[in-house]
C-alpha cells in the first residue's frame, strides 16, 4: 500500500544472452507479489541465465506460498482464517514466516506501534484495500471499531512456534517484498554472482560494482502531486538496501480534505503532517521497508528522533511553503557524505 519513490538510473541493460559482451549487463525480470522483480548483473560473471532464473523464481514462489494474502492456500492465509482458540494453542510455522514476523515485531516495538502488520481492517475501512470504496470518509465510530481488530502486540513468537492471543488479519506487504530482495541476493551469490542489483517493486539492494567499476546509482524521487518525475538526490548503492515511503501518490479527496493511504495504526486515521517522503538505507531491505513505513507514520520530528536512537540511515523530504527541505540522520550523512550537497 505504500508508494516507493526510487528510480533506477544510469544503467544500460541488455537482454539475457549467451553471447553478451564481457563489459555488459544482463537482466532477468518477471512478475511477483503484485509487482515486478528485476535482477541485473555483469555478463562476465554469469552469461547463462536460465538456471539462475529458475532458482530466483522458485524462491519467489516459496515466499509467496508462505506469506501471500492473495493466495487463499498460502501459509499466512490459513493462519488468518484460524479461530482464536486454535491460535492461542500455538502453531508451528515455516522458518521464512517466522523470520519476517520477528522482524515486524522488532519495528513494531521500537517504533512505538507505528508499524503494525495487523492494520488490514483500517486499510479496508479507508478504501485502500480490496473492498470497494464507498466514496466517503468513515465515521469516528467505525474507526474505533476497526481499531479493536488491530493489535500486532498480540503476536507472540518462540522460534518457529507462533501464538496469537486473538484472531487477527496479518498482512506482510510492507515488509515481505523488502525481505524477499535479500533472499534473491542470496540466490545470486549461490550462483557465483557477486556484483548485482535486485529490485522488487521499488525495494532495492545493490552489491559490488558495475563492470565499469562504478557503483549502482539510485535516484530518490522528488515528490509531485502532478505526476512529474524528477530526481531529488542520487545515491551510490554498494552492499546496502534502500526503501522509500511517501504519502503523495495514493490518496483521495473528500469535502476538500486530502486523505493519505498511509494510516497511523495508533489512532486509526490517515497521516496529516509535513513529511512528504522518507528513505531508509539498511543492509536488510526488509527492515528498511518496514522502517520507511513507520517513520512516514510518525512525522518528521519523531522520525529523526527514532533514526538517531536506532542509528538508522534516513533521508527525509519535508514540505515547505516554497518546496521541500532535506533532512538526514547522522548515519545517513556518514554513509553518503560525498553524495549530499
Amino acid at each position: 500500500m505504500k508508494w516507493l519513490g526510487l528510480v533506477l538510473i544510469a544503467v544500460v541493460l541488455v537482454g539475457c544472452s549467451q553471447t553478451a559482451e564481457p563489459d555488459s549487463l544482463l537482466r532477468i525480470e518477471g512478475k511477483t507479489m503484485g509487482t515486478q522483480y528485476r535482477v541485473t548483473w555483469p555478463a562476465a560473471q554469469l552469461s547463462d541465465s536460465g538456471t539462475l532464473q529458475q532458482a530466483l523464481e522458485q524462491r519467489l514462489l516459496d515466499i509467496n506460498a508462505s506469506m501471500s494474502t492473495y493466495d487463499p492456500e498460502s501459509e499466512l492465509s490459513h493462519i488468518n482464517r484460524m479461530t482464536t482458540d486454535a491460535l492461542r494453542q500455538g502453531i508451528a510455522i515455516s522458518a521464512d514466516l517466522a523470520t519476517v514476523l520477528h522482524m515486524s515485531k522488532i519495528v513494531h516495538e521500537q517504533s512505538g506501534g507505528a508499524f503494525d502488520v495487523t492494520l488490514g481492517p483500517l486499510v479496508n475501512l479507508w478504501g485502500f484495500g480490496p473492498d470497494p470504496f464507498s466514496g466517503n470518509a468513515p465515521s469516528d465510530s467505525a474507526v474505533t471499531d476497526a481499531l479493536t481488530r488491530v493489535n500486532a502486540g498480540a503476536i507472540q513468537l518462540d522460534g518457529q512456534q507462533l501464538v496469537i492471543e486473538e484472531a487477527l488479519y496479518i498482512d506482510l506487504s510492507a515488509i515481505a517484498k523488502g525481505w524477499a530482495v535479500n533472499e534473491l541476493a542470496s540466490v545470486l551469490e549461490h550462483h557465483g554472482v557477486v556484483d548485482f542489483l535486485v529490485d522488487i517493486g521499488g525495494e532495492l539492494y545493490g552489491q559490488g560494482l558495475k563492470p565499469n567499476g562504478e557503483p549502482w546509482r539510485i535516484a530518490i524521487e522528488r515528490p509531485s502531486l502532478e505526476g512529474h518525475r524528477q530526481a531529488q538526490l542520487i545515491l551510490p548503492l554498494t552492499n546496502k538496501g534502500i526503501a522509500t515511503s511517501g504519502d503523495y501518490r495514493n490518496f483521495f479527496m473528500h469535502n476538500g480534505v486530502r486523505y493519505s493511504h498511509t494510516i497511523d495504526p495508533r489512532n486509526g486515521y490517515p497521516i496529516r503532517h509535513d513529511l512528504a517522503s522518507v528513505t531508509v538505507v539498511h543492509e536488510s531491505v526488509g527492515l528498511a521497508d518496514a522502517w520507511a513505513t513507520a517513520l512516514n507514520v510518525v512525522g518528521t520530528e519523531a522520525a529523526i528522533e527514532l533514526a538517531e536512537k536506532y542509528q538508522l540511515a534516513v533521508f527525509i523530504l519535508q514540505r515547505q511553503e516554497d518546496g521541500f527541505q532535506e533532512l538526514a540522520s547522522s548515519q545517513f550523512k556518514k554513509i553518503f557524505a560525498d553524495a549530499l550537497p
